[in-house]
C-alpha cells in the first residue's frame, strides 16, 4: 500500500505515487535546454564523467546495451558506436520530451540502424529476462521514485556476467570542499537556471535532490540488496560523481 508513503522531491516530502509526475514536470521544462546547460553547470565536465562509464562498459562488437533514463542519450550513443553494426542499444526514458530530444540527437550523430528508443519506468522495464550485456543509467537514479525497485528491474534484464553502471551525483569526499559545493549547488546552480532555461525552481530541485540521493556506501549497499555481485564504485572530481557497478551472476 502507498497511499500514505511519501517521497523525497527535492527536500519536500510528496505523496508516494506524486513524485514521477513532478519529475515529469520538471524534464518537461528544461529538455530544450538540457545539454546546454549541463555544459554550462560542469564546464563540460560532465562529457568527462560520461567518457569514463563509457570507458567502464566492456562492450563489444555485437553487444547489446540498454541506457535507462538516458535523457538526451550521450551514453546511447557511446555504447552503439561499441556494439557497432551488428549491436544493438536501446534508449529509455519515462519523459516523453527528454526521450524525443535523445532521439533527435541520436539521428543528429548519425546513428539509427543500431539504436532504438523506448518510453520506459525504470522501475518496471519492458523488456526480457537477459536480454542485455549492460545497463547504464546516467544522472537518472535519484529522480526515481522506488530506487530499489528499479535496481532490481535492470538486474532482472541482464544477461548472466552482465554488468549496470551507475553514474550518478554523489557525495564529496573531501570536508573542505563541501561549503563551496554547497555555495554553487544553491546560488549559481538556480541563477543559471533562471538566466539561461528561465527556470530557476527547477535547477534548484536538482541541487536538492543531489542532496537527498544516497550517499556512495549507501548506494553499494543497495546494489548488493538488489542482487548484484562484485559491487564497487569509483569517485570522480573528489566525490561529486561516482560510478556504482555491479555484475549479474
Amino acid at each position: 500500500m502507498t497511499e500514505h508513503k511519501t517521497a523525497d522531491f527535492g527536500y519536500e516530502q510528496v505523496p508516494w505515487g506524486e513524485k514521477a509526475r513532478r519529475v515529469r514536470g520538471v524534464f518537461d521544462s528544461v529538455a530544450d535546454k538540457y545539454d546546454l546547460m549541463n555544459d554550462l553547470m560542469s564546464a563540460g565536465v560532465h562529457r568527462l564523467w560520461k567518457a569514463f562509464t563509457l570507458s567502464q562498459t566492456g562492450l563489444k562488437p555485437g553487444g547489446r546495451a540498454l541506457d535507462v533514463a538516458g535523457g538526451t542519450g550521450d551514453l546511447a550513443a557511446g555504447m552503439a558506436r561499441q556494439v557497432g553494426e551488428q549491436g544493438l542499444v536501446i534508449l529509455t526514458d519515462i519523459n516523453e520530451a527528454m526521450l524525443a530530444r535523445g532521439r533527435d540527437r541520436l539521428l543528429d550523430r548519425g546513428l539509427a540502424g543500431n539504436v532504438g528508443c523506448a518510453l520506459a519506468n525504470a522501475e518496471r522495464l519492458p523488456f526480457a529476462d537477459n536480454s542485455f550485456d549492460c545497463v547504464t543509467i546516467g544522472f537518472g537514479l535519484r529522480n526515481v521514485t522506488d530506487k530499489p525497485a528499479a535496481l532490481r528491474s535492470m538486474r532482472r534484464v541482464l544477461r548472466p556476467g552482465g554488468q549496470l553502471l551507475v553514474l550518478e551525483f554523489s557525495k564529496p569526499t573531501a570536508a573542505a570542499l563541501k561549503p563551496l559545493y554547497d555555495a554553487y549547488s544553491f546560488r549559481v546552480l538556480p541563477l543559471l537556471g533562471r538566466l539561461v532555461a528561465n527556470d530557476e525552481a527547477s535547477y534548484r530541485y536538482l541541487a536538492e535532490s543531489i542532496r537527498m540521493h544516497p550517499d556512495q556506501e549507501t548506494l553499494l549497499a543497495m546494489l548488493r540488496d538488489a542482487g548484484f555481485e562484485l559491487a564497487s564504485y569509483h569517485n570522480l572530481s573528489g566525490g561529486i560523481v561516482a560510478v556504482h557497478r555491479g555484475y549479474k551472476v
